[in-house]
């Protein structure tokens, strides 16, 4: 009997059905978990190439700003070389202490080979595609360059000086830039530079 009993037990081997279910349950919730993570993940993440590509529109517009000069007073005013303070000039970059949302003199764009923008102060409310660019245009040009329809930019200059790590230094004499670029899948790049006003003349 005993023997009997021993072979009986020794058959009973596997999962039961309740068992079966049980995992079942439990692998499906679990794959429902990971496909819901990865779903998330592959919605909210940008494309490296759009990233990259907007980068480097932030980077060649602050670059293209850096590189103008920081006067006193428009390049093109008679009294840019010789200026000491704004009150010399006929065009004042600091649009008497106001915010610096425009060129000086206003007919300047980005665009004009014959007035363009010649000074930091003068990209101050600058943005892409407007003001005469339907897209993204390189200086001197307002035609779109192809494949950039999807991306804008902005520009925004201000004072910055009379306050930590410029406290030292008159509020006019320090700018902040700051440029911003979106793209596709709401990609955002922001990038800041400061500009001293080392010479008040050109």
């Amino acid at each position: 009997m005993s023997a009997n009993l021993l072979k009986s037990t020794s058959r009973q081997s596997g999962v039961t059905l309740i068992e079966l279910i049980v995992f079942i349950v439990i692998v499906g919730a679990a794959l429902a978990g990971v496909l819901k993570v990865l779903q998330v993940t592959n919605r909210d993440s940008v494309d490296p190439l759009v990233r990259k590509q907007a980068l480097s529109i932030a980077e060649s517009l602050l670059l293209e700003i850096t590189q103008q000069p920081f006067t006193l007073c428009d390049p093109d005013d008679a009294n840019a070389a010789s200026a000491t303070t704004v009150a010399d000039c006929t065009n004042s970059q600091d649009k008497g202490g106001g915010a610096l949302t425009s060129p000086t003199p206003a007919a300047e764009s980005r665009y004009s080979s014959a007035d363009p923008f010649d000074n930091v102060a003068d990209y101050g409310g600058f943005v892409m595609p407007g003001g005469g660019c339907a897209g993204i245009c390189i200086p001197g040009d307002n035609t779109p360059l192809a494949g950039l329809t999807g991306y804008a930019a902005s520009v925004n200059i201000a004072r910055a000086g009379g306050v930590a790590p410029f406290a030292g230094l008159a509020a006019d004499a320090v700018l902040k830039i700051t440029v911003n670029v979106t793209g596709p899948a709401n990609t955002l790049v922001a990038l800041v530079a400061y500009r001293l006003r080392y010479a008040p003349t050109i």
